[in-house]
């Protein structure tokens, strides 16, 4: 394509050439069966360790069972689980040449970011499932019928996508799959620092504000309200739990608002 290329004309080819590389991706999947296996034994982990260990000596507010409090959090936990998966895969690509393949070929600069981060919604979507599928054996269901929960779970993709731009850019500045691999641990703390797995009311004042400024502790007060789950409602909320779904909203907004130009630049500057 070239500067005169028309605008609707441009936008079809960076939307073909974007479908083409989310269908690399996905191959690439299929060839690497293991890491699908690991991600999906991830969330019956989590409900185990988390909903039989420790739920025994946490109290849910407003009384209720911890597994139906918890599992909107764990729900939430997997959105920000796109940040590492988008950057491992941008950083692998671009310490093994990829990336500077991608930049010597005729195609739209934001197709290798939007491919990426394209792929990575298909994948959330079984990784969901498999964590539904496990919640319901455990005694979690949704108690405010059908619109309210797939809007609960709309709301957690939108999230997820607005977060793996955020790994695209990540990945595109670290560039390194080892570094990628040590910075991995530190993303746990950022989901846990949020009221995924305790309210926040107990906390102190300054790391009180920070998890309910987190953005996973948005998604999950919203995940609870629509499900009708215990502990959706507090007597002193932060603003983004008192509305939890416009918070999400805004926050799914801000981050594609500055990470998408981000990853484009970054993308195209690093081929120079």
């Amino acid at each position: 394509m070239t500067a005169l290329t028309p605008p609707l004309s441009r936008l079809r080819w960076t939307f073909i050439d974007g479908l083409t590389l989310v269908g690399r991706e996905l191959g690439r999947l299929r060839q690497e069966p293991g890491q699908i296996i690991a991600a999906l034994m991830f969330p019956i982990i989590m409900v185990v360790l988390f909903g039989y260990v420790f739920g025994s000596a946490i109290a849910v507010p407003g009384g209720g069972d911890y597994r139906a409090y918890l599992m909107p959090g764990l729900f939430s936990m997997v959105a920000f689980t796109a940040v590492q998966g988008v950057m491992g895969r941008m950083a692998a690509d671009a310490s093994r040449g990829v990336m500077d393949r991608f930049r010597s070929m005729p195609m739209a600069r934001l197709a290798v970011p939007f491919g990426q981060t394209g792929a990575d919604s298909l994948i959330s979507v079984p990784l969901l499932a498999a964590m539904v599928g496990t919640g319901l054996l455990v005694g979690w269901q949704p108690h405010r019928g059908p619109l309210p929960t797939a809007e609960a779970f709309l709301l957690m993709l939108l999230l997820r996508y607005a977060l793996s731009w955020v790994g695209a850019y990540l990945g595109l500045v670290v560039k390194n799959e080892q570094v990628v691999d040590q910075l991995a641990p530190l993303f746990l703390p950022l989901t846990m620092l949020s009221n995924s797995f305790v309210p926040t009311d107990g906390m102190p004042g300054w790391l009180r504000f920070l998890a309910d400024w987190n953005p996973v502790s948005a998604t999950t007060a919203a995940s609870r309200k629509l499900f009708g789950s215990p502990g959706a409602t507090s007597a002193h909320a932060a603003w983004p739990l008192a509305h939890p779904v416009a918070a999400v909203l805004l926050w799914s907004a801000a981050l594609l608002a500055v990470f998408v130009p981000l990853s484009v630049h970054t993308f195209m500057r690093r081929g120079r």
